[in-house]
């Protein structure tokens, strides 16, 4: 199994703070300019990096992740292609963790086993599948095994005791709380009932628990940051990259990088001020 999601959350915990996970989908706007995204990410502060598998029916996203998807497969980005930008990410990045997010559908069209080859040998880490419950994951889970790949689950504030259970039984890498009902970027999640969530989960697992969702602004990440093992903050930068797009600007990955950098500034002093009060 691999260890960097391991590596990089005890990290984290020693150094007394959360991870900051960012989102964005692989191609958008273009190949290029994604690749550039990905490394602008980790060089302002992004602990973890979840690429979105672009397609054409992404059920669980809000409005501006749904853009982003029309944008990265105009410009032809197919999973192969995430596959690349990975393998090329890892010639210079070995420690960060990288975990495929999106749908099963571009999964079984693939091909299970060779997904799961193909993505191992690229360096990812792990994959949550949005649209994949633990009741349907059999045919998956054996060659994400296989080959030392995280299958991490998604819990919701629906998820109640008798049916989470079934949700971590065979989770690993972290535990992907969604912290509102709805889609991706839609509300915002309340510290107070995060805090509440985070604790009744943890007393059902030893996972880290990362909390997304509804999280988009610097005090938002800081305040679920107390609490949680890791913010997820997707929709906020993947606007960034839209209204850039639009623009036609040429430092795309410079203006993600400013708003992650704000993002982990906030994350990582967020226990401290809340000791400090």
């Amino acid at each position: 199994m691999s260890d960097r999601l391991a590596t990089r959350f005890a990290a984290c915990a020693a150094d007394g703070r959360a991870a900051l996970v960012t989102f964005v989908t692989a191609g958008d706007p273009d190949l290029t300019t994604s690749a550039a995204i990905l490394r602008a990410l980790v060089a302002n502060g992004a602990d973890i990096v979840e690429l979105g598998m672009p397609f054409t029916d992404p059920m669980a996203d809000g409005a501006a992740i749904q853009l982003g998807n029309i944008r990265s497969l105009t410009s032809g980005t197919r999973l192969r292609d995430l596959l690349a930008m990975v393998a090329d990410f890892r010639r210079e990045d070995d420690a960060t963790p990288v975990i495929l997010m999106g749908y099963f559908n571009p999964i079984l069209a693939y091909g299970l086993a060779r997904f799961a080859a193909d993505a191992r040998a690229a360096g990812l880490d792990g994959t949550i599948v949005v649209d994949l419950p633990p009741e349907e994951a059999a045919e998956l889970v054996p060659d994400l095994t296989a080959h030392g790949l995280h299958l991490i689950r998604l819990a919701t504030p629906t998820t109640d005791a008798a049916r989470l259970p079934r949700v971590l039984d065979g989770a690993s890498g972290f535990l992907y709380y969604v912290a509102v009902a709805g889609v991706t970027g839609a509300n915002a999640a309340t510290a107070t009932d995060v805090a509440d969530a985070v604790a009744r989960l943890k007393r059902s697992t030893d996972l880290p628990i990362a909390v997304g969702f509804g999280v988009r602004t610097p005090d938002q990440a800081a305040a679920i940051a107390v609490t949680a093992d890791a913010v997820v903050v997707g929709s906020a930068i993947v606007d960034t990259i839209g209204a850039a797009a639009a623009e036609r600007a040429n430092d795309i990955p410079a203006r993600v990088g400013t708003l992650v950098a704000g993002l982990a500034t906030a994350v990582r002093a967020a226990r401290k001020q809340e000791i400090a009060a």
